[in-house]
């Protein structure tokens, strides 16, 4: 039988996860690559979604990071409308950059920004149309 870990709260989850970390690690080390999908894109939408940012901005930057690279979006001079959240995503792009060693991890940060994105949707949707945190 799989194990199963508890559920936990948005704050238990962020307290507990350091995205900056996992992005270091999982697109370096296939073993950490799990905890960037899992833990690192959830705590990463929680994040944004907490600071206003909606979907598609983070679809529009992972669509400028696999056209252009993930230290071309980090260059971006306002990757969000937010200049709070613009920071935080690109600290989390800068680290992803310098990460990537070659195209296949390049690739793996664009997936999992992706992720963030398409993970923010699906909490958007769950709480119904045009309802904030």
């Amino acid at each position: 039988m799989p194990k199963t870990t508890p559920p936990r709260t948005d704050d238990e989850l962020l307290a507990a996860t350091d995205v900056a970390v996992l992005l270091r690690y999982g697109l370096a080390q296939d073993a950490f690559r799990p905890a960037l999908f899992g833990d690192g894109a959830v705590a990463a939408a929680v994040t944004l979604d907490r600071m206003g940012v909606v979907p598609r901005s983070v679809a529009f930057v992972a669509k400028v990071a696999r056209a252009g690279g993930l230290a071309y979006a980090a260059a971006l001079p306002e990757p969000l409308p937010s200049p709070r959240a613009s920071a935080v995503l690109r600290d989390w792009l800068e680290t992803a950059a310098r990460a990537a060693a070659g195209p296949e991890a390049e690739r793996h940060g664009v997936r999992w920004l992706t992720a963030v994105a398409e993970i923010m949707g699906m909490r958007v949707d769950s709480r119904g149309a045009g309802r904030r945190p």
